[in-house]
């Protein structure tokens, strides 16, 4: 049970503290919907465009190109043509990061220069995140081994070179010495001012205030909590010990094909099965075998780890308590959570606890529900109670299904109704764009333009949506390239100091850098545009020349990925580092989120049909997940069990975190913990988000008002949804969370981000609205 209501994940876990924050940002898909209370829409549902229609064929009918097109390299850009060509591109922006960075360091020189470090420290960040963030991608999504391994070198080649940027004192120093002018800071815009402040904070949290030896510590406790998470993220996944299960203990099973086979293999070898955690058969008999016994055995071997695994963990735990102490922190909580929006482990402990108090009775009502069930089975006199094997076999996981009749969903189709409903809200279309020869890394990749009615291109998505050997499981969203200014780059007087040898070799960095740039008439300014990729893993279709057919929860997870990459797309703002999904990571799922609401409406769902003659009405068969609460209780627990994890008692002699998790389920939980299991070693989500895995929790609270109090009334409402994107999405990481969130809901008071705005938002419904994911990450 603990592994199903874990099983989430809000974006890749990054293995490196870097400086520039952004890089490696990807985003992954989580959650579930259940259906809105209200349908009532006084927005007509406009007939779907040529583009639209246009784009079921695009993603159901691929045909060759139509035209000759030159070929050319990855994304575009020319030169990458082959792995050699990307080993090169990582040495050319290597040496012009030096450059620029010795013109940062030289700033103080310059009155002139001084007013400029902010941008520059954004151009660095920039020049580095855009090679990094594609070789990130690439490790994960190439198919061919030879560019996977030079995507993996050039990783690791920037990613040193960031590191030593994080403890260079040079840049902290002359960022010091632009915050301390007063007539420098009076002279940064907003936007730029909160890019300087997360810069410093990134520094300092990096050790760069610390006296040598300190910092020479700080680097070394830094790069064993990165050996140690690598080492705790491959022992999540490790096999475990199989359950012995006799073939007596499976008479009865409901599943008639898996179980039927199982019982007669059982019976023909005479031998005890060996069930392994996490194999069809262990699903099959959490679900459906009638005896506890066997769904007993299976859930001990799946809450299982052995001596060294629980060890790896408590030494990450205290490494990174060590980390905090150095730097003068509490704990890592405390060092963690200062740029979030909770700002504080005890915030974070506000919201959960207000949260926890109105989820408690729900589950407690659904556990005695599951209890009567129980008893009904057993045939007792007494209610007996649920343990964790219990939940799935009286109460089993059932699939989402969409609120109303649809057609097939293809992946046009859901294409199709995603343009329509992005034009409705914003003004915004998707469309085709066919890509040039060398351009995409496989041939199933879509190319998405994205196009606004009144500001012509935004950027582009590039799609990879079905599952093939070595491609990562579950879906993500990566931010290849961001959104930024760059007509005041200034960029050749990075070069002041520099030989024509080095002009030479800068020149591959510069061209790569040039591309998707696009002139603004209407500000007199320059843009870098936005490239995202989607990645997911839906099957290929089952028939040769037959479009690919979705399940309901796959358009959940497509339209969650889109909530991201629309926010990148809308989120133009001057500076890279706070553009789009860069981002707090307790408010980045908010747009995701709020994504997945808008498949709970008929009248939303109506634009899955070009023609407009869905009904809009439910269908009389559907149901919502009576155990969700349980599940919502429980993710309530982990999110507690990660801050503990997380607090100062790990260097406490003697912490046990095997025993910190049975003291919560002792005197928190509702299901009771059993002794001899150790769960805590397979969660992962530990290593990626250590400290704040309460955020997903959070931004639903969040995206569930959002949802009710703008748009669920009239979700197709232009006038909403453009106030929604000019109060939101188009500042991505620019403005405070708080202050955006309290005047798009019209609740000031929620702008100073205390402890009681936290209990606030966990005091907001969010039963009613999602539910817990069913085993997708």
């Amino acid at each position: 049970m603990l592994a199903n209501a874990a099983r989430h994940a809000f974006s890749r876990p990054t293995s490196l503290s870097l400086l520039f924050r952004g890089c490696l940002r990807a985003t992954k898909r989580l959650g579930k919907v259940a259906v809105a209370s209200r349908s009532a829409t006084t927005s007509a549902i406009q007939p779907a465009s040529v583009d639209d229609v246009n784009l079921i064929a695009f993603f159901d009918y691929p045909q060759a190109p139509q035209k000759v097109t030159t070929p050319t390299g990855l994304f575009g850009h020319r030169a990458l043509t082959t792995p050699a060509a990307f080993n090169a591109l990582a040495d050319s922006t290597l040496r012009r990061a030096q450059l620029l960075t010795e013109r940062i360091l030289r700033a103080r020189e310059s009155r002139d220069e001084l007013f400029k470090v902010v941008k520059n420290l954004d151009r660095l960040s920039d020049m580095l995140c855009g090679v990094i963030d594609l070789a990130e991608l690439l490790r994960n999504a190439h198919p061919d081994p030879i560019w996977v391994q030079s995507a993996d070198e050039v990783y690791e080649k920037l990613c040193e070179f960031m590191n030593v940027l994080n403890t260079n004192v040079g840049l902290y120093e002359v960022l010091g010495a632009v915050l301390s002018d007063l007539e420098v800071v009076e002279s940064l815009t907003q936007e730029a001012r909160q890019t300087a402040q997360t810069f410093w904070r990134d520094f300092e949290k990096s050790g760069i205030h610390l006296p040598p030896a300190q910092r020479e510590r700080f680097v070394a406790l830094s790069t064993e909590i990165m050996i140690l998470g690598r080492q705790f993220l491959n022992e999540t996944v490790a096999p475990r010990p199989p359950a012995r299960i006799q073939f007596s203990e499976l008479q009865g099973v409901k599943d008639l094909g898996m179980g039927a086979r199982l019982r007669l293999q059982a019976q023909v070898t005479k031998r005890d099965l060996l069930v392994y955690p996490g194999s069809l058969q262990a699903q099959m008999i959490m679900r459906s075998a009638p005896a506890e016994e066997p769904r007993r055995k299976v859930y001990m071997a799946t809450n299982s780890s052995t001596p060294a695994q629980i060890d790896l963990l408590e030494r990450l735990l205290r490494t990174r308590g060590e980390l905090a102490s150095l730097v003068g922190q509490e704990s890592y909580a405390h060092m963690t959570l200062t740029d979030k929006m909770a700002k504080s482990p005890e915030n974070v402990r506000h919201f959960l606890d207000a949260l926890m108090t109105h989820t408690r009775p729900y589950a407690r009502r659904a556990l005695r529900a599951l209890s009567m069930r129980k008893q009904a089975h057993q045939q007792t006199s007494s209610f007996p109670v649920i343990q964790p094997w219990d939940r799935d076999y009286y109460c089993p996981p059932e699939p989402p299904a969409p609120p109303v009749s649809l057609p097939p969903l293809t992946l046009g189709t859901v294409f199709m109704a995603l343009s329509r409903l992005f034009q409705a809200l914003y003004g915004i279309t998707l469309r085709l764009s066919e890509s040039c020869p060398g351009e995409v890394w496989h041939t199933d990749v879509r190319k998405l333009e994205v196009v606004d009615e009144e500001r012509g291109v935004l950027g582009w998505i590039y799609a990879d949506l079905f599952s093939r050997a070595g491609k990562p499981g579950g879906a993500a969203h990566y931010t290849v390239r961001c959104s930024r200014r760059t007509d005041d780059d200034d960029g050749e007087a990075d070069l002041k100091a520099s030989s024509d040898s080095d002009r030479a070799a800068i020149q591959m960095s510069r061209d790569f850098d040039a591309e998707k740039h696009i002139r603004l008439p209407s500000l007199g300014q320059t843009f870098q545009l936005p490239v995202v990729v989607l990645l997911c893993e839906f099957q290929r279709p089952t028939a040769v020349h037959r479009p690919a057919l979705l399940e309901w929860h796959e358009v959940l997870t497509l339209f969650h990925e889109m909530g991201h990459a629309l926010h990148s797309m809308i989120g133009r703002t001057e500076y890279q580092n706070v553009s789009g999904t860069r981002c707090a990571t307790d408010f980045v799922e908010l747009p995701s989120i709020l994504m997945e609401h808008f498949l709970t409406s008929p009248v939303v769902l109506g634009l899955f049909d070009p023609q407009g003659s869905l009904p809009a009405h439910h269908k009389g068969d559907y149901h919502e997940d009576p155990c969700r609460s349980i599940d919502t209780y429980t993710q309530i627990l982990l999110a507690i069990l990660d801050q503990v994890y997380h607090s100062r008692t790990v260097l406490s002699e003697g912490f046990d975190s095997t025993a910190a998790l049975a003291e919560l389920y002792r005197t928190q939980g509702l299901i009771p913990y059993v002794d001899g299991t150790s769960w805590q070693t397979q969660f992962g989500h530990l290593f990626g988000y250590g400290a704040t895995y309460y955020s997903y929790l959070f931004d639903r609270a969040i995206a569930s008002r959002v949802w009710r109090n703008l748009f669920a009334s009239d979700p197709l409402n232009r006038a909403v949804g453009e106030r929604y994107k000019a109060e939101v999405l188009r500042y991505g990481g620019a403005r405070d969370p708080w202050e955006m969130v309290a005047k798009l809901l019209s609740l000031p008071h929620l702008q100073k981000g205390d402890g009681e705005a936290m209990s606030e938002v966990g005091r907001w419904r969010i039963e009613d609205d999602i539910a817990m994911p069913a085993g997708r990450h």
